[in-house]
């Protein structure tokens, strides 16, 4: 095969990824990772606002810090080059999924599903029906775009070391045909509202670390932390993380050159995106969250919400500042003939 050959089928590759994209100097292009959401769970409670804003084509978000400061995010197929949808029940989004796609989105899931109760989370559907939904969800759009979070493993009394085990074969046995990944990170006393709640013990971590280990491997699914500084290496669990690079390449199709989102903790992995959500929005009523910090408060955000409105709780007033949003990062050129 001749280099010429293989320079024409490079450029036809690169052309067909960046679908019409202007490319700038130094070979990069505008990239653009949606968060949906971090801060709250949008595909649960606001999926028609979502909808709403692609068809709008654009959203205004809040700034966490400063509320009138407005940072304003453009919705558009050849402009957004992932969207990742964080949720523990996106029963309410799986009709609209085939709009998103026909949009021409590319999208994956970080679905949290734990065995929990309603001690810790009040407001979700039964587990029985949220497997139930976790199944449907990867049935139509493919195990591979739909990531199990089992976060965060919270140790006390009633949920035991043996508790986790038990539970976590359970749900590994109902769920490995439908995932290719599970993400497992450990609850933080720090960004947690329930002040009962304590942290790991390095030793009790790796006590649960071992057999989640075996019981993942009979299915054949790669287990990952996030966010954690411990390393679990000598069990097969590698760090990862949730705005992922290059499952983002997968998906897309294409590779890409990324920053590190330095907004996160230090040993989170993630590469930058833009969130959607606002904080003291989440009515799903987690003890251990740290997004919804008044439960109360949340709810009369919830109340306030208007799926009409270009912001996700109430409208703006007329006096923010509104600046234009954008992640960049470079997505390469050159074409990937092995692997």
């Amino acid at each position: 095969m001749s280099f010429k050959f293989l320079s024409f089928l490079a450029k036809c590759c690169y052309n067909s990824h960046t679908n019409g994209r202007k490319i700038l100097r130094d070979n990069r292009v505008i990239l653009l990772i949606i968060s949906a959401s971090r801060r709250t769970d949008i595909p649960a409670l606001y999926s028609q606002w979502f909808m709403n804003r692609l068809q709008e084509g654009y959203a205004l978000i809040p700034n966490p810090r400063n509320p009138k400061r407005l940072g304003r995010v453009e919705f558009s197929p050849d402009k957004v080059d992932c969207i990742i949808f964080w949720t523990k029940n996106p029963a309410p989004m799986l009709d609209k999924l085939w709009e998103i796609e026909e949009r021409g989105y590319s999208f994956y899931f970080q679905f949290t599903l734990t065995p929990y109760d309603q001690r810790l989370e009040r407001n979700l559907p039964p587990k029985s029906e949220l497997i139930r939904t976790f199944r449907e969800l990867a049935e139509r759009i493919g195990p591979e775009k739909v990531v199990w979070r089992y976060d965060p493993i919270i140790i006390d009394s009633t949920y035991t070391l043996k508790w986790h085990i038990e539970h976590f074969a359970e749900m590994c046995a109902k769920l490995n045909l439908y995932t290719k990944r599970i993400i497992l990170s450990f609850v933080d006393p720090q960004i947690s509202l329930d002040r009962k709640i304590r942290a790991l013990t390095e030793d009790e971590i790796h006590t649960l670390a071992s057999p989640f280990s075996e019981i993942a491997a009979q299915y054949n699914l790669p287990l990952f932390t996030c966010a954690e500084e411990i390393d679990l290496t000598q069990y097969g669990i590698d760090h990862s993380s949730c705005i992922d690079q290059k499952l983002i390449e997968e998906i897309i199709g294409c590779p890409i050159k990324a920053k590190k989102d330095r907004n996160q903790r230090e040993a989170c992995q993630c590469i930058e995106s833009i969130d959607l959500g606002v904080y003291d929005t989440c009515i799903n009523g987690c003890t251990y969250c740290y997004a919804t910090s008044n439960l109360k408060r949340a709810l009369g955000n919830f109340q306030n919400h208007d799926p009409m409105s270009p912001i996700l709780t109430g409208y703006p007033k007329g006096d923010e500042i509104i600046t234009e949003r954008t992640t960049s990062s470079q997505k390469l050129s050159q074409l990937r003939f092995f692997d």
